[in-house]
């Protein structure tokens, strides 16, 4: 990204993932990285440093009935272990985004368990 400042576009609907004050952008597949807010399907990468992910997420509140991935990236950033400036394409931290992604997995696993089987 050399020819000038850019911007991270988080739109899902939008197939730009940056853009440039010059008029310049690039698409998901000139980047290196998946960009969760691009993406769809469960295998989403939402922690780039840590490799928190949708798939991860949604086994470990099946088997447990809860998510510790919060507490683990808290864990490695009190440690200084993190670098989402530099690893996640939105260069800025990722918790807000996996908090509440493990919030909402949490609640659609909540409710597909109490919704009634039917034979």
């Amino acid at each position: 990204l050399n020819s000038g400042p850019h911007y991270f576009c988080p739109d899902p609907a939008c197939d730009i993932v940056y853009f440039g004050v010059d008029g310049s952008s690039f698409r998901q597949e000139d980047v290196r990285a998946t960009v969760w807010q691009k993406s769809s399907g469960l295998n989403r990468t939402i922690c780039h440093c840590f490799g928190e992910n949708e798939a991860d997420i949604r086994r470990e509140i099946a088997r447990t009935g809860r998510c510790g991935a919060v507490a683990r990236v808290r864990a490695h950033i009190a440690a200084g272990r993190c670098a989402c400036d530099l690893r996640n394409p939105r260069g800025a931290c990722c918790l807000g985004e996996l908090t509440e992604t493990v919030r909402r997995i949490g609640v659609e696993h909540t409710a597909s368990s109490a919704a009634p089987t039917t034979r």
